[in-house]
């Protein structure tokens, strides 16, 4: 496994934002599936019901459930054509190596739970990329030895 990725680039992937023509460029040259998690697909899909949540209460902030639903579609379609493939994972090993990662670096830099198990699920299966749009998940990445490709 050559790369993983974070729910920035996947968002980034699924509506249109200010790093999605990067996504998108990147995904175009890409030739084979990009791997991502089963933690990964959940948390990009709770966001997704978050942002419409908050969308319900506020018109101003997230977007509305047609939206969500549009990127469930096309996330799914991706799914089963292989764009996006989910891979096997040992939940077990990933905790460790969060718990290590978290111990490293949380105090210094604050990264969040989400952030680190993502970083950890792609030490795990051995990545040697990580994609993601964040600053603060970006220095994580870096810090365990990946490189940031978009």
């Amino acid at each position: 496994m050559t790369a993983f990725t974070d729910t920035s680039f996947l968002c980034s992937l699924y509506r249109q934002q200010v790093f999605s023509p990067r996504a998108n460029a990147f995904m175009a040259r890409r030739g084979d599936p990009l791997p991502v998690s089963s933690l990964l697909l959940l948390e990009f899909r709770q966001s997704l019901r978050l942002q419409v949540r908050l969308h319900s209460i506020d018109r101003a902030k997230g977007f509305p459930k047609p939206e969500a639903n549009q990127m469930l579609k096309d996330l799914q379609s991706d799914l089963k054509a292989k764009v996006l493939e989910v891979v096997p994972v040992d939940w077990s090993d990933v905790h460790q190596i969060a718990e290590n990662l978290s111990a490293r670096y949380t105090e210094a830099h604050g990264h969040r739970f989400a952030d680190i198990l993502h970083v950890a699920t792609a030490l795990h299966l051995s990545a040697k990329e990580f994609f993601t749009f964040d600053k603060n998940q970006t220095l994580l990445a870096e810090a365990a030895g990946m490189k940031i490709p978009v």
